[in-house]
């Protein structure tokens, strides 16, 4: 394992062009210039509203949700795999924070922990799907996706689960440091704590050899299953933290909410600059690539843009995204 962790921090032969980690930072540095760009071109458009600072904190909170899901969704996609099943996951481990602590009565701290917990449920179940059974990942999360849907409508009887404690929506709304809801620093830990497993830990690099070369993982001693089941269980980890931040926002567990959010929390992987053939993934770039999605879905709304062209403007940001993505790996190939 110590020539996959080693080789790409080496320079092409001949070429001087930067491999691994330099190539992730240069990418970084691409979005977070997007970013500043797309930031200064909604501030020029709309002066008045869109640089105050009650703007700049109602980006930071509606990135939380989307934040969270996508740093699952690093994780697994840095394996090359996919994870359809986060958006109704979300509702779902929403609807069993309600079932704990509403219905069951269980304290809240250990019902938030509980309902995190059954969200790496989901992505154990996902993980045996994927690495034992030997699904396609489409196919494994697509089902999930499905299953996750039906089940929050049939546990909470298709009705939203109202929370009473405000204890609870505390954790989302409540403020420990003034003007900064707690979601965003619940979001910003989160970010610490990926970005740490990712550059720092065994998890990390064996998602990213099993991403890049699944065959050449195995003959260098990884066992591939045990940890693609470990990445798609952190991946349902951070679904069922986002289920919480959601639910405790809207201080209600809203069983048909979800449905679309993986294909945001998709995109932000992209666009922060993470591979969709794997082997390459990037937290920092991820948490950049929510933030634009913020920002471009803030800015046209105070824009009063129709939603369907919002829409499509954020496709083309994806196609773009991807569409990079292939001429990097092309170029790499060439090299």
């Amino acid at each position: 394992m110590s020539t996959l962790a080693a080789s790409p921090t080496r320079e092409e032969a001949g070429t001087g062009r930067p491999r691994g980690p330099r190539r992730v930072r240069l990418q970084q540095l691409l979005a977070a210039g997007t970013l500043v760009l797309i930031f200064l071109a909604f501030s020029i458009a709309s002066p008045s509203i869109f640089p105050t600072w009650g703007n700049i904190v109602t980006i930071l909170y509606s990135t939380v949700v989307i934040g969270l899901l996508a740093l699952g969704a690093t994780f697994v996609i840095t394996t090359a795999g996919i994870d359809l099943s986060v958006g109704t996951g979300m509702a779902l481990c929403a609807v069993m924070s309600g079932m704990f602590i509403v219905n069951w009565g269980i304290p809240v701290p250990l019902g938030i922990v509980l309902a995190i917990l059954f969200g790496g449920l989901i992505g154990l179940i996902n993980g045996v799907s994927v690495a034992i059974l030997d699904l396609p990942p489409f196919i494994a999360t697509l089902a999930m996706m499905m299953v996750a849907s039906g089940l929050a409508l049939v546990i909470s009887g298709a009705a939203p689960i109202y929370f009473e404690d405000p204890s609870y929506m505390g954790f989302s709304t409540g403020t420990i440091i003034p003007s900064i809801p707690n979601a965003v620093l619940v979001l910003a830990l989160a970010a610490v704590i990926a970005a740490v497993l990712m550059s720092r830990t065994l998890l990390g690099r064996y998602a990213t050899a099993i991403g890049s070369n699944q065959e050449a993982a195995e003959l260098a001693g990884v066992a591939v299953k045990k940890w693609l089941m470990i990445v798609y269980i952190v991946g349902g980890l951070f679904t069922g933290l986002a289920g919480v931040m959601i639910s405790a926002r809207l201080g209600s567990a809203q069983p048909a909410t979800g449905m679309g959010y993986e294909l945001d929390a998709i995109a932000a992987v992209v666009i922060g600059g993470t591979s969709l053939s794997g082997g390459r993934g990037t937290i920092v770039g991820t948490v950049i690539g929510a933030l634009i999605i913020s920002v471009l879905t803030n800015g046209l709304q105070i824009l009063s843009i129709p939603q369907e062209w919002q829409d499509v403007l954020l496709g083309a940001v994806i196609l773009v995204a991807v569409f990079i993505d292939r001429l990097r790996r092309r170029a790499e190939r060439t090299a």
